[in-house]
């Protein structure tokens, strides 16, 4: 992890959960006046906690510090995001080799469809998530506050060759499962227990015929209106779901 201050975290649900996961150091918050301060005490006590400076300051200074209004009060010097590597996911993975489960995003490059897979990913327990080095969305502070601060808890690995990723993880006994709208099986109907690694397209593309060649097997989602497919983080949320669901005995 990088001693440097690499970034502006803004917003709430970013600063909030980056206090609570402690993956990479903040130095200052810094927390606007005014009314309404309910959360931002809340923000306040955890930097107390963490033993993090707090600044406050008015709500014009944060918005010229990161260029936008949208901070919701709340802005964080941080270090850069701690990526992980391939090694460090399977590793967490395998401690509990029946449940092992990740997740390939195919250049998905918008941060706001990065950050809501990220946070449905989080909350049904995706143990990391690997996405190619060129042509991804990075793990932004942008990218932070869509996930509503659950990239903050998530391992995230930036990979030079997808392909040679997938082929590490089937060694490793995962099934690869890619999602495409001409899947032969309904995402319904596939077996998504044991250790599983999903893999979703691009906004516009959808998977790369050699990623696509190199999956176990392909899934897809019914589909009954006109409009041509769900976008990757809605797609990506109903396949993570049903993957959840098939894999908890107790959900019903």
């Amino acid at each position: 992890m990088s001693g440097n201050v690499g970034t502006l975290l803004y917003g709430y649900h970013p600063v909030r959960e980056a206090l609570y996961a402690r993956r990479r150091r903040l130095h200052t918050v810094y927390l606007a006046k005014g009314k309404g301060e309910a959360r931002r005490q809340e923000i306040a006590g955890l930097c107390q906690q963490a033993k993090v400076d707090v600044q406050w300051v008015e709500p014009r200074q944060l918005t010229d510090m990161v260029g936008h209004p949208q901070h919701q009060d709340v802005v964080a010097k941080a270090e850069v995001y701690p990526v992980s590597s391939l090694e460090e996911i399977l590793a967490a993975a395998g401690a509990q080799p029946n449940a092992a489960w990740v997740l390939l995003l195919d250049q998905v490059v918008d941060p706001q469809n990065f950050g809501a897979i990220v946070r449905t990913a989080h909350c049904a327990g995706v143990q990391g998530i690997m996405l190619p080095k060129d042509h991804s969305a990075p793990p932004s502070p942008a990218a932070s506050k869509a996930s509503a601060g659950a990239l903050e808890h998530m391992h995230i690995a930036y990979e030079t060759n997808l392909v040679n990723t997938m082929k590490i993880l089937k060694d490793h006994g995962y099934w690869i499962a890619g999602s495409d709208r001409e899947g032969a099986q309904s995402v319904f109907e596939a077996n998504l227990k044991g250790p599983l690694a999903l893999v979703i397209g691009s906004e516009e593309k959808g998977l790369r015929p050699l990623v696509k060649k190199h999956c176990d097997f392909m899934i897809s989602i019914p589909q009954v209106g006109s409009v041509g497919s769900l976008n990757a983080s809605a797609a990506a949320a109903v396949i993570i779901y049903e993957a959840f669901r098939q894999r908890n005995d107790k959900i019903r």
